[in-house]
């Protein structure tokens, strides 16, 4: 096995024998990658506090393409303090990397992730993380091949008087082919779009009502349920935190 190096974001992690653990690393040159840390739950191993769940960094391991890797050490780049002290924070964290350790699945895209990378670095600055997370989602249906229609009518094609969005017809619905499909807002139609064509890096602020939020989160739940055949167990708990919490 060859030594090698890479930036990782750990998905997710499972105890292994008495005291390893296997975890799922998010890279951007190979895809999810298992790596075995050896060792890491005795309380003397060097292993011990970067071998978790939400954490970014070079990692630095002996690399087996068509297995287990095993983890030499890591440089620690961001380890997302915050985030973990916050109950709605590393709730909505905890549901992207599901999210995306399931997509993965289906694709494989070196610019996953930087998406989640940069998705996960702005809910720790403290932007809302509903927000993020539904920018997130918005983003990953174009990877999954199953985008929305956000710039102009899923029926007819037209980009005037679009008057609602809705999961059914598959995004946006102009005047004319409008039927008895809920009514949204006139910020939510807009702020899907945005959400679809904002630069992740260069958010510094992001004020989203909470009508928009609750209705833009509706029809990404919708959609997902419809268009890609990804449960994340984990949006069930997201539902349970309390609304005085989610911004």
């Amino acid at each position: 096995m060859k030594i090698e190096s890479f930036e990782g974001i750990v998905l997710g992690e499972i105890n292994y024998k008495d005291s390893s653990k296997i975890l799922n690393v998010l890279t951007e040159k190979y895809g999810i990658v298992g790596i075995l840390s050896k060792g890491c739950r005795n309380i003397k191993s060097k292993l011990r506090g970067v071998s978790r769940k939400l954490l970014y960094g070079t990692f630095h391991v002996y690399y087996r393409p068509n297995g287990l890797s095993t983890l030499i050490a890591v440089d620690v780049i961001q380890s997302f303090p915050k985030t973990l002290m916050d109950l709605e924070r590393i709730s909505y964290a905890s549901f992207l990397m599901d999210l995306i350790q399931q997509a993965t699945r289906e694709m494989q895209e070196s610019e996953i992730f930087f998406l989640l990378r940069d998705t996960l670095m702005k809910i720790e600055e403290g932007l809302p993380p509903l927000a993020l997370t539904n920018i997130l989602q918005v983003k990953l249906l174009d990877y999954l091949g199953v985008a929305p229609s956000i710039d102009a009518c899923s029926c007819c094609g037209s980009n005037k008087q679009i008057v609602t969005l809705s999961s059914d017809a598959g995004g946006y619905i102009c005047k004319d082919c409008y039927q008895n499909e809920p009514l949204v807002s006139d910020k939510t139609i807009k702020m899907i779009r945005m959400y679809y064509y904002v630069d992740i890096p260069s958010i510094t602020k992001l004020e989203v009502s909470s009508e928009t939020s609750k209705e833009i989160d509706t029809f990404l739940d919708d959609y997902y349920n419809r268009f890609t055949g990804l449960y994340v167990k984990s949006k069930d708990f997201l539902k349970k935190i309390p609304t005085s919490l989610k911004k």
